[in-house]
């Protein structure tokens, strides 16, 4: 019987915990800028297809990056990757004020971007070595951190951090101190990965032709089109329609909606892990979303918009967990998620910028919020024809429970 076999019962709390940790960070400085777009749009006079620019670039660095990532891990191995690239987000996110001017701004948003772009790619790979008997587990749990760090930097942001801090460039400063602690801690307590056993370096290039890349892909795409959209355009939709009061609320129920979507993953992994039926569930609940959010009334909005945060985060978290499971070797996975995030993050930053552009020309508000319905679209048809063997599907939701 196997090692992992025969521990599959016993939880891995610790590094559960750093694997929630590491998920925090990928979001946390990400996510605190769009609270923050109001006063940026002031102070530095960007146009909407700037904002757009803005929030999209490290969009794009997921998606131009996350081969590089893919290079690293083959290199080194996933835990080396992961302490690089969050001492690259919590740097370069704590010099994105200074000036403040908008040349430090873009370029130090560029290299969180990368930071995020190496890490994600990471995850999957560390998941399998850390606890190859829970991948479902603990894809659920660091996701779960992810969309944490998606909540509080929403919700805390313009609320807790700028009125502390002072200013919009000393609150990204803040938001910063949590992913270079967390280096720390993981260079302190992790032992390294070891040298791979193979004689042969594994490749790290995805492939573009498999099929399976380009399902995972579109799925991305449509959960970080949903959502991301969502997040860049809401702020500004609501000023425009004479609602800047429910900016806050929107956005903390936004990403607020996201958390009940990996609790419920975890409890019933039998209904959600490895079914593409799931995917596109959450695409329906996004069309839902966006079209209660449009309606005129309070309750509408915040409901709208929560609907859609759950919605789209049930989509990803499950296409989080496929990687790992559809791959045939442990060093494949790095190249299975380097491709889902190529693909995706690219679909993903051209989407919005295209709408903000359309706003900028049309004047119409609504038309900045078409990128979630088309987020829904992709969800609705990328799943299609993905599967994993049955006894994996057993595998994995044996691995959430206990």
């Amino acid at each position: 019987m196997r090692a992992d076999s025969e521990h599959s019962d016993r939880i891995p709390w610790a590094k559960l915990a750093l694997l929630w940790l590491a998920g925090f960070d990928l979001r946390i400085t990400l996510l605190a800028i769009p609270p923050l777009l109001p006063l940026i749009h002031r102070d530095l006079g960007l146009s909407e297809s700037g904002v757009a620019a803005l929030t999209g670039l490290p969009v794009l660095m997921l998606a131009s990056a996350a081969i590089l990532g893919s290079m690293i891990i083959t290199r080194f191995d996933a835990r080396r990757a992961i302490l690089f690239g969050i001492a690259l987000i919590g740097l370069s996110s704590a010099m994105r004020g200074v000036g403040p001017s908008i040349p430090m701004l873009f370029a130090m948003t560029f290299i969180m971007g990368a930071g995020v772009a190496i890490t994600q790619p990471a995850l999957p790979s560390l998941v399998y070595h850390w606890t190859p008997a829970r991948v479902g587990m603990a894809t659920a749990v660091y996701t779960n951190g992810l969309l944490m760090g998606e909540v509080i930097g929403a919700a805390l942001t313009s609320s807790v951090v700028l009125p502390l801090a002072g200013s919009w460039p000393a609150a990204l400063a803040v938001w910063a101190i949590v992913p270079i602690a967390t280096v720390a801690i993981l260079w302190r307590v992790t032992p390294s990965l070891g040298r791979s056993a193979s004689a042969k370096r594994p490749g790290w290039f995805p492939n573009f032709r498999e099929a399976t890349v380009w399902r995972l892909g579109i799925t991305q795409a449509g959960t970080s089109i949903a959502y991301f959209g969502a997040n860049t355009f809401i702020p500004d939709y609501l000023h425009t329609v004479h609602a800047s009061h429910l900016i806050a609320p929107a956005l903390g129920w936004l990403n607020a909606g996201q958390i009940p979507a990996s609790i419920a993953i975890a409890m019933f992994p039998s209904v959600f892990v490895g079914r593409p039926r799931a995917i596109q569930a959450g695409a329906i609940g996004t069309a839902v979303g966006l079209l209660i959010f449009f309606a005129p009334y309070t309750w509408c909005r915040l409901g709208g918009a929560a609907l859609i945060g759950f919605a789209s985060s049930i989509a990803f978290v499950v296409n989080w967990v496929f990687p790992p499971l559809i791959a045939r070797t442990p060093d494949e996975i790095h190249r299975l998620s380097a491709g889902m995030f190529t693909i995706g993050y690219a679909l993903a930053f051209i989407t919005p910028l295209l709408a903000g552009m359309a706003w900028d020309r049309s004047g119409i508000a609504a038309t900045a919020l078409v990128p979630v319905a088309i987020g829904a679209v992709l969800l609705f048809i990328g799943p299609i024809g993905l599967v994993i063997p049955s006894r994996d599907l057993d595998r994995a939701a044996a691995s959430h429970s206990g």
